[in-house]
């Protein structure tokens, strides 16, 4: 399965670094409360990104996730399979696509090119996913500068165990992005930025973009919720 990850340039600054680790296996995906929630997508049977469910039948994601890298063009939804709660050979639930909405300010470039802004889609699957079976993660404004926050991602060393990194920090916020320490891999595009609270159930802040590199320290690039993403559930629902 071929994998694929937005590629960075932000004012010459960022720079998609080599050899970077997909979160810290130590820290426990239990830990976080509904994590079945999170799942692989598996496109086309040809690469894979992170998505999270945010209603019964809506998935948050990366726009870049929904077209091929090679040719630009849009990927068939129905090629698109959600699986969540990917751990091992289990899989709490597994649902096709049947439609996506993408940002409408978002614009794809093929890799090589910057690819962050407005990175968000939504997915609509073929049929609910029961409350019984998989809470959905509810959505909350974007963290500020300094903030603790955490990555739940499938990724090319672990495509069929989903990943944790948390605590990371927000770094720097700028209009609709953010820049994180979360140390994120291949495949991690998608995945949801987790506002973790004890007491609460976590709430997704953010979407994976992609990894980059900011001087010698690997980071990754976030985009935000914002309100554009009302409007996508309603395209996609």
């Amino acid at each position: 399965m071929r994998l694929f990850f937005g590629v960075v340039a932000v004012c010459l600054m960022w720079a998609l670094p080599q050899g970077a680790t997909a979160g810290d296996p130590s820290v426990s995906v239990r830990s976080v409360p509904g994590w079945e929630a999170v799942g692989r997508l598996n496109i086309a049977g040809r690469s894979m990104c992170t998505g999270a469910l945010i209603a019964p039948n809506l998935v948050l994601t990366a726009a870049h996730c929904v077209y091929d890298q090679h040719s630009g063009r849009a990927i068939k939804p129905t090629s698109i399979r959600f699986e969540a709660g990917l751990n091992g050979r289990r899989i709490k639930a597994a649902r096709t696509v049947t439609k996506v909405a993408v940002h409408p300010k978002y614009q794809f470039r093929r890799q090589g090119q910057s690819q962050i802004g407005h990175d968000i889609a939504v997915l609509r699957l073929d049929r609910p996913i029961s409350g019984s079976e998989i809470q959905p993660f509810a959505m909350a404004a974007a963290p500020q500068r300094g903030d603790a926050v955490g990555v739940l991602s499938y990724t090319h060393l672990q495509a069929t165990k989903p990943s944790l990194e948390q605590p990371c920090h927000v770094l720097a916020r700028q209009s609709e992005t953010l820049v994180m320490s979360c140390r994120v891999e291949f495949g991690a595009s998608g995945a949801p930025v987790l506002a973790v609270t004890p007491g609460q159930a976590p709430r997704v802040v953010s979407v994976v973009s992609a990894k980059a590199a900011m001087g010698n320290r690997r980071v990754s690039i976030g985009t935000t919720l914002d309100q554009a993403v009302q409007l996508l559930i309603r395209r996609a629902g």
